[in-house]
């Protein structure tokens, strides 16, 4: 058994006894000795001190750092409705050309559609919409993919079934 060095001793008198059993039922709930609650508290006052900042500044710098990611929340979910507002806009640019009946002219195929089918070996007709990112609501963006599809199909590009889309390779 190892002799405890009397030198390394320190001894502490609490203020009362009510502190040092407050300090006794602190150290119980961390699962150590009090010496060694102690000693942990005084080191990592020490440590404030010596390496990093006081704890008050390091308080004040996260309630900043806190606020400002609160901000930036709040700024990018304000970009996230803008930007689907934007691409619904796009949408419905983009669906005109297949709305007209009497259309003369170039009709631009949507590029992720035809990826989307190419890249499947078959596609559900609600899958595309999702994997397009229309919504159940936009009924110009929906009829814009049907008669993409319809047209693709008449120059036997793709093949529907009764569950969906095949890309005809």
């Amino acid at each position: 058994m190892v002799k405890p060095d009397r030198s390394r001793y320190i001894w502490v008198y609490c203020k009362s006894k009510t502190q040092k059993e407050q300090w006794q039922a602190l150290a119980d709930k961390a699962k150590t000795p009090l010496s060694k609650w102690c000693v942990s508290i005084i080191e990592e006052r020490i440590a404030e001190e010596d390496d990093g900042q006081p704890r008050r500044k390091m308080l004040k710098e996260v309630e900043s750092l806190m606020a400002e990611n609160k901000t930036l929340r709040e700024d990018l979910r304000q970009k996230e409705v803008v930007l689907s507002r934007y691409e619904a806009e796009l949408r419905r640019y983009r669906a005109e050309p297949f709305q007209a009946d009497q259309f003369a002219g170039i009709r631009p195929y949507s590029r992720e559609l035809v990826d989307i089918l190419k890249a499947r070996d078959h596609v559900g007709s609600y899958q595309i919409l999702e994997l397009l990112g229309v919504a159940p609501g936009e009924a110009e963006a929906i009829k814009s993919v049907s008669k993409q599809l319809e047209e693709l199909e008449k120059f036997n590009l793709v093949k529907a079934d009764g569950k969906g889309w095949q890309w005809i390779r």
